[in-house]
């Protein structure tokens, strides 16, 4: 007589067409200021409710501390890659991005990350997907949450990765070698406008917001018109119930005027906080929410948005940085550095005809580092698919 759990695991492997597995082969790597499992496509099932049992598993979310996983009971560090062979004529390989939550059964494959993309390229040179050349790699990266290309040059001294260096970034400890990202054709990742709503400024709820998608779909506002300085720290935001709610209540409704429907259950867009910069070398000031928590630092592609919005006439960001004298109305800004809670990043904005709308590439530099190569295990629940919710991938 077949066991419960022996029935369960049948069960799952029926309605999702799949061969029983409880083992995968894994690379744990550091992408920027995250962390996470670097998996094969083809080493998980096509069905992407039934990937997301599997990432659930694998990273212990359910529990703050995501103790039977490898999670770190931080969005930062419940963060999955899935990399593959691309069959796109102008990319090596395909990097599906997967935000899985700390508290909640909840898996959302529709946000990006530029911080795991740093990381790409050199797990793609160490598991043979792309030919390693001599002194730098190029690996040229498709996207599939947003469907955009990025290209990942890697240092590759002796033919070889290089993991250590004399580059730093803030939120990460210590030195490593720089990986140059180039990320290409970012307007209008999931709602086909830089300004979706077709407004610099919206007003919800009494309040003065700018709607734009450049890399990832944002909402930014002034952290003044919330009775904020913007220097307040992650933990004092988050303690900040009343101001977390109407973030909240905006959010859902900027995601409507957006075309993303209701955001309730997805990450998207993410709000931003913006203030005038306290160092006189930097552009703006941030604090960027993901969306419910305020990041320790800042996302790449939160922060390639706000580069973006710095130039376009009338945003909450344009606004800030002109009143402070940072820029000229109707100028523009190739360099933006912008202030987080852990320090600063940099970015290179290349405008087309120096028309602020219209972005060529922004590029920034990261840093990456391989943790650990071996087998990582996983468990399925007992009713596949229960209190479990699965944003997928436009």
């Amino acid at each position: 007589m077949k066991s419960a759990l022996t029935c369960s695991y049948h069960d799952f492997s029926t309605r999702y067409g799949m061969t029983m597995m409880n083992s995968i082969p894994c690379m744990i790597m550091r992408g920027g200021t995250s962390r996470g499992p670097f998996l094969r496509m083809k080493d998980l099932p096509d069905n992407q409710a039934a990937q997301a049992e599997i990432l659930i598993s694998l990273m212990g979310s359910g529990h703050a501390l995501q103790v039977d996983g490898i999670g770190g009971g931080d969005p930062l560090t419940s963060k999955v890659a899935i990399v593959e062979r691309s069959s796109h004529p102008e990319a090596d390989v395909d990097y599906l991005f997967a935000q899985v939550d700390v508290l909640n059964r909840r898996v959302d494959f529709n946000p990006n990350c530029g911080n795991m993309l740093s990381a790409v390229g050199p797990y793609a040179l160490e598991t043979g997907l792309v030919a390693l050349q001599e002194g730098m790699t190029t690996v040229r990266v498709r996207n599939l949450n947003t469907q955009r290309l990025i290209e990942c040059h890697v240092p590759t001294p002796g033919g070889q990765v290089a993991y250590e260096g004399d580059t730093t970034i803030s939120g990460v400890p210590g030195c490593a070698a720089g990986i140059q990202l180039g990320f290409l054709d970012i307007v209008g990742t999931k709602t086909g406008a830089l300004l979706p709503t077709g407004n610099a400024i919206d007003t919800i709820d009494g309040l003065q917001v700018t709607c734009l998608d450049a890399a990832t779909p944002i909402m930014i506002v002034n952290a003044a018109d919330l009775g904020l300085s913007g220097q307040e720290s992650p933990a004092e935001l988050d303690a900040h119930s009343a101001m977390l709610e109407r973030l909240e209540s905006v959010r859902r409704e900027a995601g409507l005027r957006m075309g993303l429907g209701d955001v309730s259950q997805s990450v998207l867009p993410k709000p931003v906080l913006v203030s005038a910069p306290i160092d006189d070398d930097s552009t703006l000031c941030t604090r960027y929410f993901v969306p419910h928590r305020c990041h320790k630092a800042i996302a790449v592609t939160g922060a390639i948005a706000v580069a973006t919005a710095v130039s376009v006439p009338g945003t909450v960001a344009n606004r800030i940085v002109v009143e402070a004298g940072k820029l000229e109305v109707d100028g523009q800004l190739s360099q933006v550095s912008l202030e987080h809670p852990s320090g600063f990043i940099d970015l290179d904005v290349e405008h087309r005809n120096g028309n602020p709308v219209d972005i060529a590439r922004v590029s920034l530099i990261r840093t990456a580092r391989k943790i650990m190569s071996g087998t990582l295990f996983y468990s399925l629940p007992s009713a596949p698919g229960q209190d479990m919710l699965t944003s997928r991938a436009s």
